[in-house]
């Protein structure tokens, strides 16, 4: 696995494995862990063939820091804020399974999807659109990503119990993958903002959908 990732890309995952233990102890760990593992074998899925198609990630999908930022920053930031300001009582371990739930839907939605996608449609105007473009998605696509979230809800409640926490965090992955798409249709296919800087704040609405309905 660590072949997958740039050594700056281990160093700032190794940083914000220590912010989220901090944070979450090992369930939050887990949920990190499901996240890279699920991401790598959904990259790697079918690999000849997105090359074939102009799909595939470059570098054959090694990570870079800026990568890791953008999918566990917001998570490695909320397990930093529960540890030196405990006072807060923010929900750490749900937020960081929450971004991870994000993270992880668009990832799986993407990769699977482009794979297994037979109609895909321009999430900003429902009309239909071409496989592979920022603001597509596919129902096959869309299923796969909430299968992504369900197995980071999953991961959390075998640590942390079997509650109403497991439908928050599929509700926030599918919020911040749907975002995701819309960011991507809206802004980044205008070039005003990069692919990185879609997947953190695709994270940070996950992370915000979840302080929401937790607070309900």
């Amino acid at each position: 696995m660590l072949k997958k990732l740039t050594l700056s890309a281990a160093a700032t995952g190794g940083l914000f494995s220590g912010c989220i233990y901090a944070g979450a102890g090992l369930g939050g760990i887990s949920c990190m862990g499901l996240f890279f593992m699920l991401g790598v074998i959904s990259t790697s899925w079918k690999s000849s063939q997105k090359s074939k198609e102009g799909l595939a990630e470059p570098r054959k999908g090694k990570r870079t820091a800026s990568q890791v930022f953008a999918n566990a920053g917001a998570a490695a930031i909320a397990g930093f804020i529960h540890f030196v300001l405990p006072e807060l009582h923010i929900p750490a371990p749900l937020i960081i399974a929450g971004c991870f739930a994000a993270a992880t839907s668009d990832t799986m939605s993407s990769e699977l999807g482009n794979v297994y996608g037979k109609r895909f449609y321009n999430v900003l105007s429902f009309g239909k659109g071409i496989k592979g473009r920022n603001g597509m998605i596919s129902m096959e696509g869309t299923l796969v990503g909430l299968l992504g979230s369900v197995i980071i809800a999953a991961a959390y409640c075998i640590w942390y119990g079997w509650h109403i926490h497991f439908l928050l965090i599929i509700i926030a992955g599918m919020a911040g993958n749907i975002a995701d798409s819309v960011l991507g249709g809206a802004l980044e296919n205008r070039g005003l903002i990069s692919n990185n800087a879609v997947n953190f704040l695709n994270t940070c609405i996950a992370g915000t959908v979840i302080i929401i309905l937790n607070a309900v």
